[in-house]
């Protein structure tokens, strides 16, 4: 790198369950990185996008949202929150506009106190509401800590998202391109796929799955230049999920490799055979070992 003031850093991303950390870094960094879903909780490791320009590399880590932990996957992925917050350049602190502070947003901000980094109140869905309430839900937030500054944004639209970023970089210290310019994400390949299947099950089924799935990418093969196989377990916690899961004739877990297979051949520029298949594994949330095997291992946090 040949320009002394090139400027990178990392920014984790925090706030409650579902105020948009995942669309906002999926806006950033222009491609499908994290999962989207309206469920709560969909983002359970700590999912870098990287954003990259001739001037400076942004390395986001996006945190799962915090919440009261009730199983061992709840604890990992709160530690993995909070372990977050200590290796960073800055911080942004996500809220909705269209949802009071609460007790969620109180722990946060207790949490924040002992972050010495510079930390960002971001505003998001402001799409959603009128422009005059804004006063008043910024009120609830401005004065709880020392930010470096506020942004009420659209991570859906863009709206106020670059002036942001500029400030973002303005903060980042002078430091090395981490990552080559094409790279968007530190993951393996098979998290991420495993991240779009999962996705897809939001999507498409009830309520009472989605927290109980996991999707286990057994092999990814290369047939030749154009084509790659893909085999997935995708592993819930009881019969009737995996009832639900398959639906009637097999006709879900049809639509559900559908969908993620277009997503998988737009990451991988490939044709994709995607074979998935239902597993029950009864409590693995609460079962370390099958939490190593289901990809949370405490060594990447």
């Amino acid at each position: 790198m040949d320009n002394p003031n090139y400027k990178s850093g990392f920014v984790a991303l925090i706030g409650r369950p579902n105020v948009g950390k995942s669309t906002f870094l999926n806006y950033v960094v222009g491609q499908k990185v994290a999962i989207m879903s309206n469920v709560a909780q969909t983002t359970r490791n700590k999912i870098q996008g990287i954003y990259t320009t001739d001037q400076a590399q942004i390395v986001f880590i996006d945190t799962p949202g915090v919440h009261k932990p009730q199983t061992k996957l709840g604890d990992f992925m709160e530690k993995s929150t909070l372990s977050a917050l200590d290796e960073v350049d800055a911080v942004l602190y996500l809220v909705s506009a269209t949802e009071d502070r609460g007790p969620g947003d109180d722990f946060i901000i207790n949490r924040l106190k002992n972050v010495k980094q510079p930390i960002f109140l971001v505003i998001n869905k402001i799409d959603q509401i009128n422009p005059n309430d804004l006063p008043e839900i910024t009120a609830q937030y401005k004065d709880a800590l020392p930010f470096a500054g506020i942004y009420p944004i659209s991570a859906l639209q863009g709206n106020n998202v670059n002036p942001l970023i500029n400030k973002l970089i303005e903060t980042l210290p002078n430091g090395p391109q981490y990552y080559p310019s094409d790279q968007i994400s530190d993951h393996p390949e098979r998290f991420v796929i495993a991240e779009m299947i999962r996705e897809k099950v939001f999507e498409l089924t009830r309520q009472e799955v989605p927290h109980s799935v996991a999707v286990d990418v057994t092999s990814v093969k290369r047939e030749d230049d154009k084509h790659v196989h893909i085999s997935a377990n995708i592993i819930v916690e009881r019969p009737g999920q995996k009832g639900i899961i398959i639906g009637k004739k097999g006709q879900m877990l049809k639509k559900i490799g559908t969908r993620a297979r277009l997503d998988i051949e737009h990451l991988l520029g490939d044709k994709v055979f995607l074979q998935l298949w239902v597993k029950v594994v009864p409590d693995w949330r609460d079962k370390s070992a099958m939490l190593k095997d289901y990809g949370y291992r405490n060594k990447d946090y």
